[in-house]
């Protein structure tokens, strides 16, 4: 188990993403999946497979491979599952002592950055979809390293 200060950093933000990402998808309608947030936008499951391709980029920069892949988006809740598993998979990666090839400054940059953004983007796309999440305050949220999965701790405080 690696105990390298930037993978932990880098893993406490994959968890922060999971965590983000779980609260803005759960109890999202089934409509959700096919919702435009604009005229010629993307739909809520294509910016979901967008985010499962991030990582599956990361994870492949993180092994020294060059690869992008565009998947075709699945059913929505197989997307869910796609995410988080690509999610964990890069987690494992930097829990290890495997090498990564690539900086964490490159990866915080590009997968993670990115990601955090669309994770924005799909809470907004709630709020227009008529299904509004509830903020909450991150900074006191249970949020754990190494905890990626989609089902995370209720929010602490709610506002």
């Amino acid at each position: 188990m690696s105990t390298d200060p930037q993978r932990q950093l880098l893993r406490h933000a994959v968890a922060a993403l999971a965590y983000r990402a779980g609260k803005a998808l759960r109890g999202a309608p089934a409509s959700f999946a096919d919702f435009q947030g604009g005229e010629n936008g993307k739909t809520s499951v294509q910016i979901l497979a967008h985010m499962g391709d991030l990582f599956d980029w990361a994870l492949a920069m993180s092994q020294g491979r060059k690869e992008w892949r565009d998947a075709t988006p699945l059913a929505w809740e197989q997307e869910i599952e796609r995410f988080f598993g690509t999610l964990k998979a890069f987690d494992d990666h930097l829990a290890s002592d495997a090498v990564v090839h690539v900086s964490a400054e490159k990866l915080m940059q590009a997968p993670i950055a990115d990601a955090l953004t669309h994770t924005g983007q799909l809470a907004m796309m709630r709020r227009l979809a008529g299904s509004k999440i509830s903020g909450e305050s991150y900074y006191v949220a249970d949020i754990v390293t190494g905890r990626v999965g989609f089902e995370q701790t209720p929010a602490r405080k709610e506002f």
